[in-house]
């Protein structure tokens, strides 16, 4: 007579496989990427045409591929980098240095105002490092956010993160229009 194995019972181990995968879905968390908050300009009527800017309305900020900063042409720190921006769309009437400017009719404050025709110009270098692209994206991002809310307290006496009146955001958004192209990027060097 031959003897037996005893055999384990496997009829539930579909159903403990089936609650563990269960319980682990719902108790992991996963990493979310995260991105820029960037509102894209609307489409292009005429895509071929060429624009033409004054030199001096555009601000180039370039950034290599040992993630060293250039604006206009002169070494920069990333610390600096909010501060340059802030000095260039800063509105200088009459001045042949600086941008120019314009004035335009804002609906919501039912008046004229001075605005900078500025542009920042980004170019970054393909060997650019992520951690050195998101400082930069930061560092003009704080700019106009600042310029934003120093313009709100002069007009309404509030933060412009503090507004919820949409005409008075529409306002602040209309005089500091954030103007900032970027290139797509290249091989710029490492010097």
């Amino acid at each position: 007579m031959a003897r037996k194995s005893p055999e384990i019972n496997a009829g539930s181990m579909a159903d403990i496989a089936f609650l563990l995968l269960i319980f682990f879905l719902v108790t992991t968390t996963m990493d979310v990427d995260t991105g820029i908050s960037r509102k894209l300009p609307p489409p292009v009527e005429e895509p071929d045409q060429d624009i033409d800017v004054k030199d001096r309305n555009v601000m180039k900020v370039l950034v290599n591929s040992q993630d060293r900063l250039m604006v206009n042409g002169k070494p920069a720190d990333i610390s600096e980098l909010k501060n340059l921006t802030k000095e260039f769309m800063a509105i200088y009437p009459d001045d042949g240095e600086h941008p120019e400017t314009t004035e335009r009719f804002i609906e919501e404050l039912n008046r004229n105002v001075v605005t900078s025709k500025g542009i920042v110009s980004l170019k970054n270098d393909r060997g650019t490092s992520y951690q050195m692209y998101i400082a930069v994206q930061n560092e003009l991002a704080a700019a106009f956010n600042e310029m934003k809310e120093e313009e709100s307290m002069k007009l309404f006496g509030i933060k412009y993160s503090q507004l919820v009146d949409e005409n008075q955001i529409k306002a602040i958004n209309a005089i500091i229009p954030v103007r900032v192209s970027e290139a797509e990027p290249e091989d710029i060097g490492g010097s």
